[in-house]
């Protein structure tokens, strides 16, 4: 039976939900990294994010099997090294570009996993509007090449986060998206606290470090893991390619970043690649 138009709107809204409170806090967070560096304002992130749903949900309340247990340990190690490498690529590339470099994690899962022929055009379309919108009309020699390996680096475990993601996806959204995050900051918090030392607790830091947490992790990953459990791995990665488009915009409108017409075309071919992989995307 085909599903309802209320179905296909809750995935699709849930990731342009998400990919839209990501850029807004990741755009913030950068001013952290003169006074707590990359890896500090990713410790706080991070930490944050799994107090704040670790309160919220109180995973232990469900039962966890050890099979399912370890699966939370490896969904928990990608997701903290996605945001650390990525992080660590945003001190010297921007954040547009980063992005734009990282998509290539999930749309290797998407490519990989994809059966439907409907589901490549959607794919192309997503391809093409990345390749505008990577910097490779004259500028790409300009591009670090240590950040555009933390960049990659962070592609990998992103499409790591997907998949781990979907094996534990017959559980709580809550209870995995929570314990994730507790692994998450696990890995991350004390090499945060290794680079930023005493500054990690200052006021100010801890304050927006909070903040930040709540828009660009915690309501992300939340509403992820709800498109995750009512799409298959390919529709959720073709879907999340509003990524670099929803950044570009706000790069527009909270950084004043103006875009050239490429750009712009770019972010309509991401968009029309989401919105048609959620039309054709079944349950």
């Amino acid at each position: 039976m085909a599903a309802s138009p209320q179905a296909t709107a809750v995935p699709l809204l849930a990731v342009l939900g998400s990919v839209t409170a990501l850029g807004i806090g990741t755009s913030y967070a950068k001013q952290l990294f003169p006074v707590i560096g990359a890896l500090g304002t990713t410790s706080l992130r991070v930490g944050f994010s799994a107090l704040i749903l670790l309160a919220l949900w109180r995973p232990w309340r469900w039962a966890l099997s050890r099979k399912d247990a370890l699966s939370i340990v490896r969904y928990g190690i990608a997701l903290g090294l996605m945001n650390l490498l990525f992080y660590m690529s945003l001190r010297t590339i921007p954040f547009g570009v980063a992005v734009a470099i990282e998509f290539s994690g999930p749309l290797t899962v998407a490519l990989w996993s994809s059966r439907k022929r409907i589901d490549f055009v959607w794919l192309a379309l997503a391809v093409l509007g990345l390749g505008l919108l990577l910097p490779i009309h004259g500028s790409a020699a300009a591009l670090d090449p240590v950040g555009v390996a933390y960049a990659l680096a962070a592609a990998m475990f992103w499409a790591a986060y997907i998949v781990f993601g979907k094996r534990v996806d017959h559980l709580h959204a809550g209870q995995s998206v929570a314990l994730g995050l507790a692994v998450a900051a696990v890995v991350v918090v004390p090499i945060g606290v290794w680079e930023a030392g005493t500054a990690l607790w200052d006021p100010h830091p801890l304050l927006f470090g909070l903040a930040v947490a709540a828009v660009s992790s915690a309501v992300p990953i939340s509403l992820e893991m709800v498109a995750l459990k009512r799409l298959p791995k390919e529709a959720f990665g073709i879907m999340i390619s509003m990524e670099p488009a929803v950044a570009a915009l706000l790069g527009l409108v909270l950084l004043g970043e103006h875009l050239s017409a490429l750009q712009w075309l770019a972010i309509g071919c991401t968009m029309l690649a989401a919105a048609g992989s959620s039309v054709t995307a079944q349950r």
